[in-house]
């Protein structure tokens, strides 16, 4: 980030080099689920990346933790650019009916086993997390340890399209369910400073054609719903492409979600300096950067 002109009044100064601080110490970024629109995750990541802010916790759900999970094994951002545009349901999924779903996502742990191999969460090179939901009790369940392609797996496993993911006795199925933007995983994991990517927030919605219209409106309005309580808690710069002309479910338009979430970012990072720092600045103590 570029510092202030020397005529900028003190306290635009003293605000500037606290915000300098508080990103030395350690940032978390957590990156929401959204189907298709996950592709704005890209431009969101190259503008911190841009910005010079180094990202040392993520979270990730839904397709934020396909994102998140890429990103934390070292994948570059032109090769995360080229997944994403790459990415079809086609591409990630199989029809195979069942009592308790009409797709699997198994082609998904395909395309991340040859972007990362078979990883467990300890091997990351930033420590990240996972959230899905258990569908026979309604827990949260967040994955900080074991293998990571699994737990991938059953944070983006949209209910009622996608067989849920068996782990350990439970069902699991889509993170959005109870925490779309994990921003608590971060903050548990050591961050002090959150930035939530928050691809819902401003979500419009079209008449259903059909049952399955109905059950994916159905489950984004219990999504978003949920999202617009969480995205005030535990985040420190929230950053909300408007994406409400796209459609969570058609990828033709990764290229213009990506620049949509890179101009969001930028524009979130240059408000930062005046929208943050009274929430910032109580946080601010001696802890190192980890």
């Amino acid at each position: 980030m570029q510092p202030l002109d020397k005529n900028t009044d003190w306290l635009g100064r003293a605000r500037y080099w606290w915000r300098r601080r508080q990103l030395r110490r350690p940032v978390g970024l957590a990156l929401s689920g959204g189907a298709t629109l996950g592709a704005a995750h890209v431009g969101i990541l190259r503008a911190l990346e841009e910005a010079g802010i180094d990202i040392d916790r993520l979270s990730g759900t839904s397709i934020g933790a396909v994102a998140a999970a890429l990103y934390a094994f070292g994948t570059s951002i032109d090769d995360i650019e080229e997944i994403a545009l790459d990415m079809t349901w086609l591409s990630i999924s199989s029809f195979r009916p069942s009592r308790l779903g009409l797709l699997d996502n198994r082609r998904l742990g395909d395309v991340l086993g040859e972007a990362i191999g078979q990883p467990d969460f300890g091997d990351a090179k930033i420590p990240f997390g996972v959230v899905a939901t258990d569908i026979g009790s309604g827990e949260r369940v967040v994955f900080t340890s074991g293998p990571v392609v699994p737990a991938v797996l059953a944070s983006a496993c949209m209910p009622g399209i996608f067989q849920p993911v068996e782990h350990d006795g439970r069902m699991l199925v889509d993170g959005g369910l109870v925490e779309n933007l994990p921003g608590s995983v971060v903050g548990s994991l050591g961050a002090r400073t959150v930035i939530g990517a928050d691809l819902n927030s401003r979500r419009s919605y079209q008449q259903p054609d059909d049952l399955i219209d109905v059950v994916l409106n159905a489950t984004d309005i219990a999504i978003n719903n949920a999202t617009r309580l969480q995205s005030t808690q535990a985040i420190d710069l929230h950053i909300a492409p408007r994406l409400s002309s796209y459609g969570r479910f058609r990828s033709r338009r990764g290229a213009q979600l990506i620049e949509e979430g890179h101009q969001a970012a930028r524009q979130a990072l240059a408000d930062w300096h005046g929208e943050h720092i009274e929430r910032l600045e109580p946080r601010l103590d001696a802890s190192p950067r980890e």
